[in-house]
């Protein structure tokens, strides 16, 4: 099973909590997260991308570090963890973007993927003047498809012609394009998520439902998208988002979440709400919307692992059993701490 780390690259990390530890997003915390994942055998880290946070006392992602620029800077500090970055298809032409992975693919050659996203907080964009207009929430995997087309065929041969609804390239060139092949991520968890990533991606972060303690709930959606992936013709990775909160004992690792239980920031969550709201049409079960409109405030809608080091590494064998399940993208409450823990009490009991 493949072990990889969700990077906080947005203040608080991963828990919308004005109780939770804050890991303010800086190069130095991630770099040195990185780097203690090396040391411990994880596979690969992912640098997601916000341009707006939540507010609230939280300040949950109010603050942020750019992926790319992240990614690149660690990639040169690295030399055998996979490295992703995540590209803002409304904000970055697929062009520029490939250009980009050519460029981190020279500093660690083999070792960089694009995760993508089509971008689903409105107001993330029109503050910038970006939003193309609302009929981007049904047509987003469509403007994907297109984006993703033009960057694999500069990608493969350094030049595009492809002429669409959304992309129209005239003899668009990519004179050094990556000398490697560039894996390609996608986070989709609705029909048409999955449908995109059976078409054009090496790895799916499946949605796995927000449980504690409970690894068998990972099997439905890592079905889901074997499901569709064959029907398609191809195998597409599976991989969840897990976080881990741990602990010499059980009770000492459940205090610690119902701490970070009690201080969740209903202001932030309010607003992450209306901001999936205005998805008006989507009634897909599984999508971005759903998940962020859970029947009552958690401070993370992630799969939970809470207990002692022992625990946390039974229900990591578990999960590691589930059919078609290719790896676990990893939080952690308190990144610097949650790491060196996870590497010297965890990793070890693993085998």
């Amino acid at each position: 099973m493949e072990l990889g780390l969700f990077l906080p690259t947005g203040r608080r990390g991963y828990l919308t909590s004005s109780t939770a530890p804050m890991n303010e997003p800086t190069f130095a915390l991630n770099r040195d997260i990185v780097l203690a994942g090396e040391r411990y055998g994880i596979d690969f880290a992912l640098s997601m991308v916000k341009f707006r946070g939540f507010g609230g006392e939280s300040q949950y992602w109010d603050g942020s570090l750019e992926p790319f620029t992240l990614i690149s800077a660690l990639a040169a500090v690295t030399t055998r963890i996979n490295l992703f970055a995540t590209a803002a298809s409304l904000l970055m032409p697929p062009a520029v973007v490939a250009r980009m992975a050519a460029t981190v693919d020279s500093v660690a050659p083999g070792r960089f993927g694009v995760n993508v996203i089509t971008g689903w907080q409105k107001a993330e964009y029109e503050q910038m003047g970006m939003w193309p207009g609302d009929a981007h929430f049904e047509h987003r995997y469509e403007y994907l498809d297109e984006y993703m087309r033009v960057f694999k065929d500069l990608c493969a041969t350094g030049r595009s012609d492809f002429k669409g609804r959304y992309f129209t390239m005239s003899d668009c060139r990519l004179e050094a394009p990556p000398k490697s092949p560039i894996a390609l991520v996608v986070a989709g968890g609705s029909d048409a998520g999955l449908a995109f990533a059976a078409r054009h991606c090496d790895y799916n972060f499946c949605a796995a439902p927000d449980t504690i303690n409970k690894p068998e709930a990972v099997a439905a959606p890592v079905g889901r998208l074997m499901e569709v992936a064959t029907k398609a013709g191809r195998y597409v990775k599976a991989l969840v988002w897990v976080t881990i909160i741990t602990d010499d004992t059980d009770a000492a690792a459940m205090a610690r979440w119902e701490k970070y239980r009690a201080g969740t920031d209903l202001v932030a969550l309010d607003w992450a709400r209306k901001q999936a709201s205005a998805d008006a049409k989507n009634d897909d079960p599984n999508s971005t919307k759903s998940r962020r409109l859970p029947p009552e405030p958690t401070p993370t809608t992630s799969m939970k692992l809470i207990g002692s080091y022992e625990t946390v590494a039974r229900l990591l064998r578990e999960i590691a059993g589930t059919p078609g399940l290719t790896g676990v993208m990893l939080s952690f409450d308190d990144f610097r701490e949650g790491i060196e823990m996870f590497g010297e009490r965890v990793v070890p009991r693993l085998d």
